[in-house]
């Protein structure tokens, strides 16, 4: 079984299983009960929808203590499934991991291009990173624009699609001549990351609404957001370096072979899109989407950043500073390594390489656990000041360190575990949940964009500052040189999220009240809700939230 494939397959079965033993509230069972429907509880209830246009509204009754139902109002009638919430969950997870893979597998597949194509240009080797990152930035902006407005499910699907052809091109990709097929490769790279990037908003708003459809999950939303958004990646950039790691070796490190090995990476990455894309289109309508979206009017921006400036600014920034950090040093980790270790095969400094990004998930476990015990403000706060202390003791001792390789190998390791601890665990989650359901996509799909931004700046400007050394020292002058430099942006995250990051309710119906209130009290008259989409019977998620 390919790498690729194991995450497509045991990744949701291992979800299943942490949640049905951590969290009682879901039984996944498929039992269906029938409740006559009451009327309404008053203006509230309904908002400015009308009753003509409502099938039906329910409230819940003081004496529904943690009920944890997911109800669906349908012709008067309501009928639950608490496995819509789970797959939604972890099919968001196995979605963002496979952009993840997509994203981090261009690093190692550099090393094998140095090999095949040694007159290649470093500039090239930019183009190849940089296209993915800036095509996950229109993702981003456009995607979240259509999540809100045609529903997290049309977004789903479409970057699904988009990210299958991609990767299908990349794989294929072809020219008159070496120069022609990296303009392709270049080309269909970045096709492939406006499908991934689409992925943000849309996983990142329906996952987010989908933990709040009761309180037994809501309350470890910090954790689970943690596994399906950080740990999926995290699996994501792993296995973006296993992958073509076992092919070289199943091919016997034979580089006639390497032409199939950086091809056949590529395409081993439709695994998880087309795996999910079936269910995904059989995906149900959150109960906050459809209390709370503005689907037929278009609301003004200039609200949106008279109350939401601070954490559209700190979230916007402490993404970007945390991406200029993150994907860098895990693209180049390889690179970094063949500098201190100069002489070594390919495949051992791949190898070193990849156990280098498996420090990555134990930050995932550790961040979700404290954003859930002293919230996301403070974990993100306390990762970011962690990481930036540890860089500077690598950066200023370098010299003694790198001469001892498991030392630095492990070093290096935990700079990046903290990384993941603070703003990597929690950083999704907290521009997810700073903002209400109606523009909850467009706003998360903005910040997501700012944090690319600065992996497409981090990643353009680490390649150069290794370069602009040599080989001086054995490498000691770059490496040295970056170690600090992200360092100092680290420590400038940690300002940003402690000074700039408002803390929030992890209740997303108090924020969704009081945006409406405040759009009423400005004048503004918006017809709320979403009763035209359809979902498979069944699998609706409308009504209560305890």
């Amino acid at each position: 079984m390919t790498a690729s494939a194991f995450v497509s397959l045991s990744f949701p079965t291992v979800f299943l299983e942490l949640l049905s033993l951590n969290w009682k509230h879901l039984s996944f069972d498929m039992e269906s009960i029938e409740v006559t429907a009451s009327e309404p509880a008053g203006k509230d209830a309904l908002d400015s929808i009308t009753k003509a246009e409502a099938v039906a509204e329910m409230a819940p009754t003081s004496n529904e203590k943690d009920i944890g139902e997911i109800a669906s109002i349908s012709e008067g009638k309501t009928a639950y499934s608490k496995l819509s919430v789970a797959l939604m969950i972890v099919f968001s997870g196995l979605a963002i991991g496979s952009d993840g893979f997509n994203a981090s597998i261009i690093g190692n597949l550099s090393l094998i291009f140095g090999v095949l194509y040694p007159d290649l240009s470093t500039t090239m080797y930019s183009r190849l990173s940089n296209a993915f990152i800036i095509g996950m930035i229109v993702g981003m902006l456009g995607f979240g624009y259509i999540s809100d407005r045609l529903g997290r499910k049309s977004g789903a699907v479409l970057t699904t699609l988009i990210l299958v052809v991609g990767i299908a091109l990349s794989a294929a990709s072809s020219g008159k001549d070496e120069l022609g097929m990296f303009w392709m490769l270049v080309i269909s790279r970045g096709i492939a990351g406006v499908g991934a990037g689409g992925e943000y908003p849309v996983s990142g708003a329906g996952a987010t609404e989908a933990t709040d459809e009761e309180s037994g999950v809501r309350k470890n939303r910090g954790f689970i957001f943690a596994l399906i958004g950080d740990l999926s990646a995290t699996f994501g950039f792993v296995f973006g370096g296993l992958v073509p790691l076992l092919l070289i070796l199943c091919f016997h490190e034979n580089e006639k072979h390497y032409n199939i090995v950086w091809r056949l990476s590529l395409a081993l990455g439709l695994i998880p899109p087309i795996s999910i894309f079936w269910f995904r289109y059989k995906m149900a309508v959150s109960t906050a989407y459809r209390k709370s979206a503005a689907k037929k009017q278009r609301i003004p921006y200039w609200p949106i950043f008279r109350r939401y400036w601070r954490p559209l600014l700190g979230c916007s920034l402490g993404w970007f500073l945390y991406n200029y950090i993150s994907y860098p040093f895990g693209l180049f980790a390889s690179t970094i390594l063949t500098r201190l270790n100069v002489g070594s095969s390919l495949t051992k400094n791949m190898g070193w390489g990849t156990v280098i990004n498996c420090f990555y998930i134990p930050g995932a476990f550790i961040g979700g656990l404290l954003s859930d015990r002293i919230g996301r403000r403070r974990t993100m706060a306390l990762g970011f000041f962690l990481q930036a202390i540890l860089g500077f003791i690598l950066g200023g001792a370098l010299g003694s360190i790198q001469s001892i390789l498991p030392l630095f190998i492990i070093l290096y390791g935990i700079f990046l575990t903290l990384g993941e601890v603070g703003p990597g665990a929690t950083i999704v989650l907290t521009s997810s949940e700073s903002f209400p359901t109606s523009i909850r996509g467009q706003c998360l799909g903005l910040i997501a964009a700012f944090g690319k931004a600065g992996a497409a700046i981090g990643t353009a400007v680490f390649a150069p500052i290794l370069a602009s050394f040599g080989d001086v020292d054995g490498g000691y002058k770059g490496n040295q040189a970056v170690f600090l430099i992200g360092s100092g942006f680290a420590a400038a995250g940690a300002i940003t999220s402690w000074f700039i990051i408002p803390d929030i309710s992890n209740r997303l119906e108090s924020e969704d009240e009081a945006w409406k209130e405040y759009l009423r009290e400005k004048g503004y008259e918006i017809q709320w809700g979403d009763e035209e989409s359809k979902d498979p019977a069944g699998l609706r998620m409308d009504g209560v939230r305890s």
